[in-house]
């Protein structure tokens, strides 16, 4: 009897998340059974999802070349190897030669687009810099190259100016869209406020970018419910690009001391794939990042996070003598391949997916587009 009872559960559930994937509107409790999905369920939603980017954004996967020009950062986030208390770390600038320098490979390389990431800084020549650095290289590329910019939060004014200057997307983590949560992975103070978090975001859409945020996945302290409310927080707040990816500890770091509490590293990864499918079903249109940090743990990670609903992937472009530099967790992979190592190895992932590369393409998010009535 106990047997019988089981398999109709079972029949149940399978039946619940093949409703739920024909849905266009999905609840919260939907998106909770997505999360929890395993097995066949699982596959189905992998299915789904994959089916979805194919048929919304396409099946390529557009390169963005990385270069984390600098990890001088005034926050102290709690989780970040680069936070400002962290004096094991070597702080470093690279020279506008060596940011001019990578930029011209990706041209050259038809990447099509570059991040260019940093620490978080706001004063007059931070700000002044930035803005000659997008110039040039629009300049150098014969305006070829998309530029996203990941530098933190800055003034309306600032915002605009980088946007004046060449840059059209701009990435800027919210990490926990849960205020709780929130001021337990950052300081209780002005300088990591959450609702400035939030101006931030406004700020950006009101100046015009393709607006990028994200979470990690599997913190301290993080319910189901909380990665929940992320997802429905990327919908309400509109976003045009999504980065997610699982959260991995670093020693040098004030969380470091709850990592006898996290979930597995591997629950994390397999946590991170299905709030990438599910969010696919959520947004179809959206761009979406296959995170470094998956292949820290899988490495495999990154083409199965393309596999099941991403279509970015970010060739590290940082000059090599920086790299160790930027470790924002630990065990950060490809740290001592060159740009033209990691394109390679980038290649062939993609293609392992089953994807292919937009080269020349600048893959702009299709949901900018719609929201802005282009």
């Amino acid at each position: 009897m106990i047997v019988v009872y089981q398999e109709q559960l079972i029949l149940l559930c399978m039946k619940m998340i093949e409703d739920i994937l024909t849905k266009k509107d999905l609840t919260r409790q939907d998106l909770i059974l997505l999360l929890q999905a395993k097995g066949d369920d699982r596959r189905k939603l992998f299915e789904r999802s994959s089916q979805v980017k194919k048929e919304v954004v396409g099946n390529k996967a557009y390169f963005r070349g990385l270069i984390e020009f600098s990890n001088i950062c005034s926050k102290d986030c709690l989780y970040c190897g680069i936070r400002k208390s962290n004096e094991k770390v070597f702080r470093y600038e690279a020279t506008d030669e060596e940011i001019l320098e990578a930029c011209d490979f990706a041209y050259r390389n038809r990447f099509a687009s570059v991040v260019l990431q940093s620490g978080e800084l706001s004063s007059p020549a931070f700000t002044k810099r930035v803005a000659s650095l997008l110039k040039q290289i629009k300049k150098l590329s014969d305006n070829g190259l998309g530029i996203t910019l990941s530098c933190g939060e800055q003034t309306r004014e600032t915002y605009a100016l980088w946007r004046e200057s060449g840059a059209h997307r701009y990435l800027l983590r919210i990490e926990s869209s849960d205020p709780g949560l929130y001021y337990k992975i950052h300081p209780q103070d002005e300088r990591h406020s959450f609702e400035k978090r939030l101006e931030a975001l406004s700020l950006l859409r009101e100046t015009g970018y393709q607006v990028g945020t994200g979470v990690m996945i599997g913190l301290p302290f993080q319910t189901m419910e909380s990665l929940v409310n992320d997802l429905v927080f990327f919908k309400e707040q509109d976003i045009d690009m999504c980065g997610m990816g699982p959260y991995i500890e670093h020693e040098d770091t004030p969380l470091y001391k709850y990592r006898g509490e996290l979930m597995p590293k591997q629950e994390r990864f397999d946590l991170t794939l299905n709030m990438i499918a599910s969010l696919r079903l959520l947004m179809p249109d959206i761009n979406m990042v296959a995170a470094t940090a998956l292949q820290a743990i899988d490495p495999a990670g990154r083409e199965k996070a393309l596999a099941v609903g991403a279509n970015v992937i970010m060739p590290n472009l940082t000059p090599c003598e920086y790299r160790k530099e930027y470790q924002l967790y630990e065990d950060k992979p490809c740290l001592d391949e060159d740009a033209e190592l990691c394109r390679n190895c980038l290649e062939a992932r993609v293609e392992l997916a089953g994807s292919e590369i937009g080269y020349g393409e600048w893959g702009d998010s299709k949901h900018y587009f719609t929201r802005m009535g282009l």
